[in-house]
Parts: structure tokens; C-alpha cells; sequence
């Protein structure tokens, strides 16, 4: 069994955009699902890429149901409850680049945030999963390797991490 996973992202924009392993294989995908009266997201876990690793686990999708004028709204993973999009960056105290999330199963995890890298640690302390901004010569967008750990919170993990580009880009 691998001890990383690497996914390359197409596409700049949080809003629309794709994941795929080397081998090509869709991993995940970014799409609007409706924009009236406001916008709704869709993160899907796609089949070609989950079938490869029986370790992912949780839910396969989440929705992000934003406010008006693309404010913070609602989230929710799969057909669970919504909860508050906030409530899953939360920050320490002001000015921190640390953003706290909790998954549904209750695990609580932290990205460090910054411009061009997000690093996602555990509770013990440990990166189990890293964004980071590709080169101008690179085919793709970014990068993200996750650790073996991190597979059982695949979804849980690109949703916060989408969640969190998505505040830097708004400034929440």
C-alpha cells in the first residue's frame, strides 16, 4: 500500500474544477449546481478513483449552499444536516492561519492556510494532506498529496480545503 496519494488539480477556480491522479483517473469534481437566488456547489468523489482504494470512507459528496452575494451559507455532506460554513474554518484567534474543521464522524483536523500551500494536520499534530500551487510550466493548477491516513476523510478533506480557498478568495 502506498504511504501518498497524489492528485493533480485542473482549473484555478474553486468554483469549477477538476481532480485527478496520475494515472488519469477522475478523483474528484467541483461544479455549480444552481445560482438562484444563490449559488450552490457540488464536490463529488468520483467512482474511477474511490474504486482504487477501499480505505476511503464517509460520505461520496457534499453541497455548499452559499448566501447572498456569495457570502458564508450552509454546507452539508451528502444528504446529512447542513451546518454552518463557518463552522468549518474555524480560526483559534484572530489572525491565525489555522483553521479548525470537525468531520461527521466527530474527528477534528486543522488546515494552515496560506497564499500558495495549505498543509491539513490531524489531531496528534501529523500533515496528512498538502495543496499546493503548481509551477507556470506545470499542465495543472496544483497538486494535493494526501497520506494514507488522510484517505478515510478524502471527501471531508477536499471539502474544507474548497472551502478554504473559497474564503481566501472572498477574504472571510
Amino acid at each position: 500500500m502506498s504511504g501518498t496519494y497524489l492528485l493533480l488539480q485542473y482549473g484555478n477556480d474553486a468554483w469549477a474544477t477538476r481532480f485527478e491522479d496520475l494515472e488519469g483517473r477522475l478523483a474528484f469534481t467541483i461544479s455549480p449546481v444552481d445560482e438562484r437566488p444563490n449559488l450552490v456547489l457540488k464536490l463529488a468523489r468520483e467512482a474511477p478513483w474511490a474504486q482504487q482504494h477501499p480505505d476511503i470512507m464517509g460520505p461520496s459528496s457534499s453541497f455548499f449552499y452559499f448566501g447572498p452575494s456569495r457570502s458564508p451559507g450552509n454546507m452539508a455532506y451528502g444528504n446529512s444536516a447542513t451546518q454552518a460554513m463557518v463552522n468549518s474554518i474555524r480560526k483559534p484567534k484572530e489572525g491565525s492561519p489555522l483553521r479548525y474543521f470537525v468531520t461527521p464522524k466527530g474527528l477534528e483536523f486543522k488546515w494552515k492556510v496560506a497564499a500558495d500551500r495549505l498543509e491539513c494536520f490531524d489531531n496528534k499534530g501529523t500533515v496528512i494532506a498538502v495543496w499546493e500551487m503548481g509551477e507556470m510550466r506545470d499542465p495543472f493548477s496544483a497538486r494535493l498529496t494526501i497520506k494514507h491516513a488522510g484517505l478515510s476523510v478524502a471527501t471531508e478533506l477536499l471539502t474544507t480545503l474548497t472551502l478554504n480557498r473559497i474564503a481566501q478568495a472572498f477574504q472571510w
